[in-house]
């Protein structure tokens, strides 16, 4: 299997056809026909009104239940706004729902690319999956506590959701190494761990004590996660470049 850190036929770059770096270059600095102004400047004249007048991404929902609806209503009288809170928690539910998938990509991969994950123990990443399946577990019961609906979809879900697709295609490309796949999992470790930080204060400062225990609980895990993901980054890379 061929490795992406060999050489081989790259015809991106500029040196690949010297005989038309000159005609490249000519190009660019060349006046644009029939064009005033900076064109930067004119597309965002286009985007402006659309930015102006766009409607949300989505929006929170109302509880569903007379539990949520007097929760909610209580924290409305303190001058509160409980949606923040319902809606990264389901921006949290979202992520690690994701975070169990990339996992299971990533064993696939280690599981096919024996040759590349020999230094990997799949037993530690299989239980870093079921810690992240178990940290969904956690937010959808935080949610059901307070009287939200965990299916519901919430703006910033929709986000993640989005941010999350280019992570997924890495892992399942069946071209990417397993380096390459850890990269796109320390992306998610990363943005995984500042989720839990932040939704933490956020529950504190609602008075969600018992949640934002069991939210550090989670924490600490994602900790090690990241911490281990730094680490067999660190070492593949040494490792391939003859360092190590």
């Amino acid at each position: 299997m061929k490795n992406p850190t060999d050489s081989g036929m790259n015809r991106t770059g500029i040196d690949m056809s010297p005989k038309d770096v000159q005609a490249l270059l000519n190009s660019v600095n060349a006046p644009s026909p029939g064009s005033a102004g900076d064109g930067n400047r004119a597309l965002s004249s286009y985007r402006t009104p659309y930015i102006k007048n766009a409607d949300p991404i989505g929006n929170v929902p109302v509880p569903g239940t007379l539990k949520g609806a007097a929760k909610s209503g209580m924290q409305k009288l303190m001058a509160r706004k409980p949606e923040v809170l319902i809606e990264k928690l389901g921006a949290r539910l979202a992520f690690e729902r994701t975070g169990t998938r990339l996992y299971d990509a990533l064993l696939g991969k280690c599981q096919a690319r024996t040759d590349e994950s020999h230094g990997l123990s799949l037993d530690l990443l299989q239980e870093f999956r079921d810690e992240e399946a178990r940290h969904f577990a956690i937010v959808w019961d935080a949610m059901k506590g307070m009287g939200a609906d965990p299916t519901a979809v919430t703006p910033e879900a929709d986000i993640n959701g989005v941010a999350s697709i280019g992570l997924m295609q890495i892992l399942s490309d069946p071209r990417t190494s397993v380096a390459q796949s850890l990269h796109a999992i320390h992306i998610a470790e990363l943005a995984d761990h500042d989720g839990w930080e932040l939704l933490i204060q956020l529950a504190q400062e609602f008075g969600q004590e018992d949640m934002a225990a069991d939210f550090r609980g989670a924490l600490v895990e994602e900790v090690r996660h990241l911490a281990t993901i730094r680490e067999l980054m660190k070492t593949s890379c040494l490792s391939e470049a003859g360092v190590a």
